[in-house]
């Protein structure tokens, strides 16, 4: 194969592999529930959003989203980055999600996440996220996660030392 097939035939295997992370990650249900758009998807990355809806406010005062629903976004957004992010696509589990919030996201305007997966293991991914309202603006929210990579029963060693 020369050097021109080889780079068509892994740009192929690349879009075959965020073709199926995007058809993952877009019928969830929870993301159809919270009505979430997968508005980007490239290696080891993925941009979501959130569209503002009377239904996901947290405070009827304020007409502010529930933390919740932010939660959501950048959980889903995070692991659609991990899934982008592997050779294959495998079961993966949120492990650990800290976010940080900084400010309320704004009554009226639809909150956007960016995540990228920044390295793999063999059974760990690790991603950073952002959740804004538009490019450039300062964040509502930051987030760092890791994401357990399933592996196969036959790897994991049983319980109970014995049978």
């Amino acid at each position: 194969m020369t050097a021109p097939e080889d780079e068509a035939a892994a740009a192929r295997r690349r879009d075959r592999r965020l073709a199926m992370a995007r058809a993952f990650a877009d019928n969830v249900p929870h993301n159809h529930a919270l009505g979430i758009v997968i508005e980007a998807m490239g290696d080891a990355t993925a941009r979501f959003r959130l569209p503002y809806a009377a239904k996901l406010v947290g405070n009827p005062e304020t007409g502010v989203l529930h933390g919740g629903a932010i939660t959501a976004l950048l959980d889903a957004c995070a692991g659609a980055a991990v899934f982008a992010a592997l050779p294959q696509l495998q079961p993966i589990a949120t492990l650990d999600l800290r976010i940080d919030y900084l400010r309320p996201a704004e009554p009226g305007r639809d909150v956007w996440a960016e995540a990228t997966c920044h390295h793999t293991s063999k059974n760990v991914a690790f991603v950073r996220a952002l959740a804004f309202h538009a490019d450039g603006e300062p964040p509502i929210a930051t987030a760092a996660g890791t994401f357990m990579i399933a592996t196969k029963l036959g790897n994991v060693a049983p319980r109970g030392g014995g049978a």
